[in-house]
This record gives structure tokens, sequence and C-alpha cells, in this order.
């Protein structure tokens, strides 16, 4: 039973870490990067488009 659980989160995890920006839904690998520095799914240039514009 623990099995499939673990298989499941591994597939989880792996989609959350395809590199695909959230806002643009290009792909880039500052994503990943982003993702763990701040929690939000963002390349590095929506990052600085949502600093210097934040709505």
């Amino acid at each position: 039973m623990t099995d499939n659980f673990d298989e499941i989160q591994d597939q989880e995890n792996n989609e959350d870490l395809n590199n695909i920006c959230d806002e643009c839904k290009d792909e880039d690998e500052s994503v990943s990067q982003n993702l763990i520095l701040t929690g939000f799914k963002i390349c590095k240039s929506c990052r600085v488009s949502k600093t210097i514009f934040p709505i």
C-alpha cells in the first residue's frame, strides 16, 4: 500500500518540477529554481515583471 502511495507522490513531484512557467507557459530552467526559492512556478522574466508591475 505504501509503495503505491510513494509512486503517486513521485509522479506529483515530477509534475511540479517540469520547468514550465505558470504565467507565460514557456519552459525555462529558472522555474524550478524559483519554485524552490519562492514557492511559485514562474520564470525569471515573469518574476522580474511581477516585481516591477505587481498586479
